[in-house]
């Protein structure tokens, strides 16, 4: 699950300090950072908000302000996956190579059938000893 946060650093205190999730990853987005925050097989990905929430309907890897951003599944072969769903992957964005920060990371975003954002992903590992948190 990803979140775009007004305030990624409280939202990473209450997910550890409340639900055991700890820091997994630390990847850069432009200016910005993506922080993995893990919880057994289970990850949440936290992004800084753009913008205030509106009701625009989610597009691409889902909405920028506020939210939830999107739900993502680990999957061997994000390909044979979209060949398994046929029409039912309604593709919001990609398939992308993430290359560059993860070898044979891969991954595509497609709208479920109330349009909200599920990511499909392949190729993912966790960064060894990412670096800790940094208030401001």
């Amino acid at each position: 699950m990803a979140i775009s946060c007004k305030d990624p650093i409280a939202t990473e205190k209450f997910y550890t300090k409340y639900f055991g999730f700890q820091r997994a990853r630390v990847a850069p987005l432009g200016d910005q950072q993506i922080v993995f925050l893990r919880l057994g097989d289970m990850y949440l990905e936290l992004f800084q908000a753009n913008g205030d929430s509106s009701n625009l309907p989610a597009t691409n890897d889902g909405p920028v302000y506020p939210a939830w951003r999107h739900l993502g599944f680990q999957v061997n072969d994000v390909d044979a996956k979209l060949a398994e769903m046929g029409k039912d992957a309604q593709i919001t964005l990609g398939p992308l190579n993430f290359d560059n920060f993860i070898p044979g990371w891969r991954t595509v975003w497609i709208a479920d059938p109330n349009g909200n954002i599920v990511e499909i992903s392949q190729g993912y590992v966790d960064q060894e000893n990412p670096p800790p948190l940094i208030e401001t």
